[in-house]
């Protein structure tokens, strides 16, 4: 397996809060949850779990950062990496696991730090993670995750309250999410695709209209009153793109929305659009649940123990058969995230 081999695409990881009326509940394709194991969580039979990272524990020589959040896995040679955010104020950035071919943790190191906040993000189809800083006039960082580069900030891309990024490469934008009670949702359009130093940032309008923002790096005008016309968004959070239909979802509603950019159509759902979807639910009982192609809606995962947390950085392996994820506050609720947990999920994954 080179670096460039492409992500799994098949089990789509949404990350958000999102309504699940439209679906169907049913006893989904894994079965019931079995009782929490002793990392807290309850999974269906033939799964287990372990610690992969623990705040303020080394892991490989690192010290696992607090309040782990958003993340992604790339390929690397016969194993694969796992880059996490740390959402917190001042000492943020992100880390990254690197895994040999058997699941050894086999090396961790820092890809960003000196950021603030950085909450979520999204990998590109050149294999590099994009760690988004959720505070007013935040920033995208681009980041390698095998840390050979330093991360670069890509200020074309906005200062506003970022929180999740999703590659079109079929149109050759980035989506991105704006963490605020009136946000907006934007796309980026790079001078070269490929390359994020330059480019438009163009925000959804009424109408379905996408219309440049003035002043997209401006430090002190926000973005998002720039474009009169543009539509609203109550606290829009992770984001994602498959099959021509970028969906995200947004807390203060509790939405799944869902563009579909051939027609740009945009519409509030609760089904699924393109295939099965592993969505992390917060705000409640701290669950991932798959909704089916067929549309139905059943718990994969619980946290139990975990009741004053929020589970964060869902990620599939690129062969699909290990989901990793975290408990940003972990078992003590800590808000300074100082007990955050980072699992590893395996079992008989459909492809």
């Amino acid at each position: 397996m080179s670096r460039s081999t492409p992500l799994r695409a098949s089990a789509v990881v949404v990350v958000g809060s999102p309504w699940l009326g439209a679906a169907r509940a049913g006893a989904g394709p894994y079965g019931p949850l079995l009782p929490p194991n002793g990392d807290g969580l309850a999974l269906p039979e033939g799964f287990t779990s372990r610690t992969v990272a623990r705040s303020g524990r080394k892991v490989a020589g690192l010290k696992w950062h607090a309040a782990p959040a958003g993340g992604a896995c790339f390929p690397d040679g016969d194993g694969w990496i796992y880059v996490s955010n740390a959402k917190v104020p001042l000492l943020g950035g992100a880390s990254a696991l690197c895994f040999g071919s058997n699941g050894t943790v086999i090396e961790a190191y820092r890809v960003l730090s000196g950021t603030t906040l950085n909450a979520a993000g999204g990998a590109t189809p050149w294999n590099t993670w994009l760690s988004c800083e959720e505070t007013e006039s935040g920033r995208v960082f681009e980041c390698d995750p095998y840390g050979e580069r330093a991360a670069r900030p890509r200020l074309a891309m906005g200062r506003f309250r970022h929180e999740a990024a999703a590659c079109d490469p079929e149109r050759q934008v980035v989506y991105l999410t704006e963490d605020e009670p009136d946000g907006c949702f934007y796309r980026f359009r790079p001078r070269d695709w490929g390359d994020l130093t330059e480019g438009t940032l163009e925000v959804l309008a009424m109408g379905g209209v996408w219309r440049p923002v003035p002043h997209p790096a401006a430090p002190v005008e926000p973005t998002r009153f720039q474009v009169p016309d543009a539509l609203r968004f109550d606290g829009a959070e992770g984001c994602h793109y498959a099959d021509g239909v970028c969906s995200f979802t947004t807390r203060g509603d509790g939405r799944v929305w869902s563009y579909t950019a051939s027609t740009g159509r945009l519409e509030a759902a609760g089904g699924p659009e393109a295939g099965e979807r592993f969505v992390v639910r917060g705000g409640g009982p701290m669950e991932i649940s798959v909704i089916t192609r067929s549309g139905e809606a059943a718990p994969f995962a619980r946290l139990e123990g975990h009741g004053l947390s929020t589970p964060a950085g869902p990620a599939f392996s690129p062969d699909g058969t290990r989901l990793y994820l975290s408990s940003q506050r972990g078992r003590t609720g800590a808000r300074a995230g100082t007990d955050g947990h980072t699992f590893e999920v395996t079992g008989p994954f459909r492809g």
